[in-house]
């Protein structure tokens, strides 16, 4: 599997990175996970849009899902998109969201996206072997764990402190992990990882690497990796456009 940044900023777009949005390849499959505001345009230089063979959604917050307007827009009017519908994988509710963001009528967006609502579980997408676990997080958010070719990579979406998804990473070669929470005390429960909470994640687990994201622009990243290296030491901090060989 070949994972390519291609935004990271947490919250919202910061002035180096769009927000959250991940393209995972494998066997000429390309899947993305979360379009977040600002993704859509980098993501174009990575992949042909027509080429993308599926997208998944961990939740319908504007910074991991709102982009998926202007990837409506190109695929209806560029006059490249080959018309296949392309698999839209993501929480109940998203085919109305995301209408909405789109349009003020809502009309519908099913002549692009063939809508798969998810839930806790396994399924097969493309040559990935997929399972999802509920995160701690105010809205309904999944964490998403891809397996081929005997490798695993493991994204947490966006969550507080959570068992379900330290089950989930169990083992795995890369975990890529929000860490958006600074230090301190009066954090709000259910939210968000401290740096050092995402390196107990990767220890608890036992994965292989581990790779800080979803860092907000107003919170110190080199503090967050500090602090998640303090506990796990294989952990590196991502930036747009970079690529890892899972």
């Amino acid at each position: 599997m070949k994972l390519t940044i291609v935004g990271c900023a947490g919250s919202a777009p910061g002035p180096a990175s769009p927000a959250s949005c991940y393209l995972v390849e494998h066997d000429g499959f390309r899947l993305v996970l979360d379009l977040g505001n600002g993704s859509f345009g980098p993501l174009q230089s990575y992949a042909d849009p027509a080429g993308i063979d599926a997208v998944f959604l961990s939740h319908l917050h504007a910074d991991h899902c709102l982009d998926a307007a202007p990837f409506v827009v190109w695929h209806r009017y560029s006059g490249r998109s080959t018309k296949k519908l392309v698999p839209l994988y993501a929480p109940v509710g998203a085919e109305r969201r995301l209408a909405l963001a789109y349009d003020l009528d809502g009309d519908g967006l099913t002549d692009v996206f063939d809508f798969v609502p998810v839930g806790p579980g396994s399924f097969p997408l493309g040559p990935f072997e997929v399972t999802l676990a509920r995160t701690a997080h105010p809205i309904e958010c999944y964490a998403i764990r891809l397996s081929a070719g005997g490798r695993s990579l493991v994204y947490t979406g966006d969550t507080g402190p959570c068992e379900r998804v330290v089950e989930l990473a169990r083992g795995a070669d890369l975990l890529l992990a929000e860490a958006a929470h600074p230090p301190g005390p009066g954090l709000p429960p259910g939210l968000h990882l401290t740096g050092r909470e995402a390196g107990e994640h990767a220890a608890a687990a036992g994965v292989g690497r581990l790779l800080l994201t979803h860092v907000p622009s107003w919170v110190d990243e080199i503090g967050q990796l500090f602090a998640a290296s303090q506990v796990f030491p294989e952990t590196e901090l991502v930036r747009p456009g970079a690529t890892y060989e899972v």
